[in-house]
């Protein structure tokens, strides 16, 4: 067990020098089994944190996402947060003035995640395979900037999908109603 953990925070090692080294605009930390996003790496990226506008940690076990991640990363233009155990997002989001694509796909939302609504910014959301039963029409219907919103795989129920089609000037992908039964 401890030399798979020595594995994987050598490869986040690997990642995360493999992107100072070369300077580029991306850091992958998916798959990298991290629980929490650590915090040595605010200190080894300190020289190119302003440059980094891509991040991936899919497929992680995150359970939250600090304050201090979205403030230090303040430049992102897409983020990639799917396959992880995310209920909710830091109010902090919003101050992320330049994101333009958000996947928080296969996480554990029952409600739509209120900072994206903010954002204005913002062009796509992916939200598919989560718990959301309910989402806020009205603000999503005054982001001018969204281009899609995937709620695919979630409970919407009936009357959302009635009342969010006429609003909203974007692509919505929602999965097939099911039938309902017949008594």
């Amino acid at each position: 067990m401890q030399k798979r953990m020595g594995e994987a925070v050598a490869r986040v090692a690997r990642k995360v020098n493999h992107t100072v080294e070369n300077k580029t605009d991306s850091l992958d930390l998916a798959n990298c089994k991290l629980m929490t996003f650590p915090v040595g790496i605010y200190k080894a990226m300190r020289s190119v944190t302003e440059g980094i506008h891509h991040i991936s940690l899919a497929n992680n076990e995150l359970k939250s996402l600090s304050s201090r991640f979205v403030t230090t990363f303040s430049q992102l233009r897409e983020l990639n947060l799917a396959g992880n155990y995310l209920h909710h997002l830091p109010e902090e989001l919003t101050s992320l003035l330049h994101l333009r694509a958000i996947n928080l796909s296969r996480n554990r939302f029952r409600h739509f995640p209120e900072p994206l609504a903010a954002i204005t910014t913002l062009e796509t959301i992916d939200l598919e395979e989560n718990e959301i039963t309910e989402v806020p029409t009205e603000k999503l219907a005054s982001m001018a900037s969204l281009r899609s919103l995937n709620l695919r795989a979630n409970p919407v129920g009936p009357e959302v999908r009635l009342l969010i089609r006429p609003l909203v000037p974007f692509e919505l992908l929602l999965s097939p109603e099911e039938p309902t039964p017949k008594a």
